[in-house]
Parts: structure tokens; sequence; C-alpha cells
């Protein structure tokens, strides 16, 4: 019976039971006909999100363009992201994500192992090495907090300490 609990839980959720671990191919099957009905009315909100999320990364651009530590992500002038996350690339992640949280900065550490080298694709045979951008992208990215209702005061006070962290280094 444990067995299947087991099985079922990581079926629901991607294939995993510990987050961005992933043992075997999933989904995710995990709402409730009570969240389909709140996000049905949040429904009505979702450009105006969008818009407000696209405004956040432009000020982080503004702030960290010229800042030569931080590689930002890319947009292509034929898309529009939404950027759900806002996940910069850099050297000694582990240190600034510790000084960040010493400052009150919140961040995020999202995919931190690569599809190759994940449980549920282990039928796949690839081996460490195989994919090394996306071995080293994982190794750098890190998701800077990241909400529509983000105050420009807020946004400067994120990179001001991403440009003192490296600046005293």
């Amino acid at each position: 019976m444990m067995k299947t609990y087991i099985k079922m839980l990581r079926f629901r959720q991607h294939g995993a039971i510990v987050r961005y671990i992933h043992d075997i191919e999933g989904h995710n099957y995990r709402m409730e006909e009570l969240q389909a009905a709140v996000l049905n009315i949040k429904l009505k909100y979702l450009d105006k999100w969008t818009q407000d999320r696209r405004r956040v990364a432009g000020k982080y651009r503004e702030l960290l363009s010229d800042f030569d530590y931080v590689k930002l992500p890319k947009e292509m002038p034929y898309a529009k992201h939404v950027y759900h996350l806002f996940e910069i690339r850099i050297k000694m992640r582990e240190k600034l994500m510790t000084y960040l949280k010493e400052k009150g900065i919140d961040t995020g550490l999202h995919y931190p192992l690569p599809l190759h080298l994940q449980q549920a694709y282990k039928y796949l045979r690839y081996k460490e090495g195989d994919f090394p951008i996306a071995e080293k992208c994982c190794k750098e990215i890190l998701s800077l907090p990241m909400f529509p209702e983000m105050t420009d005061e807020q946004i400067y006070y994120v990179c001001d300490n991403i440009k003192s962290f490296f600046t005293k280094k």
C-alpha cells in the first residue's frame, strides 16, 4: 500500500517527492475545484499582473545591465516573457544567496538539477558532461524576488545589495 501511495505522490507532482528531484516522469495533478474557482476569478487580472511583472523585469534589467558579474535573461524581440521567475546567472551563487538572505532578501533555486541527470530520465543513459551548458546554468541560476506588486524601492534594494556583494569582494 505504501509503495502505491509513494508512486501516486510522485506521479501527481511532476514525478517528484522532493522538490525539483524527479524520480519518474509525472504530471501536475494538484488542482482541486476550489482552486479552479479562485483561479477563474483571478484570470481577469492576468494581463495586468503580467504587465506589472514585465515592469519589474525591466527595472531589474535597467539596474543590472551594466554590471559584469550578472548575466540577465534574454528576451527575443518576437516574444514577450511573462516573468513567472526572474533568473540571473552568477558565479558564487550560494554565497550571494546567503548574503542576500542576511539583508532580508529571499531568492530561489529553481531547477538545481538538469533534466538529463534526473532519475526520471536515467533510462536515456545521459551522464554528467553530456550537456555542459545546461549543467553550468543549473549551477549559476538564481531567482530574484519577482511579484507584480514589487515597488521600485524594493527592486533598488535587491539590485543595490547584489552590487554591494560583488564590489566588497
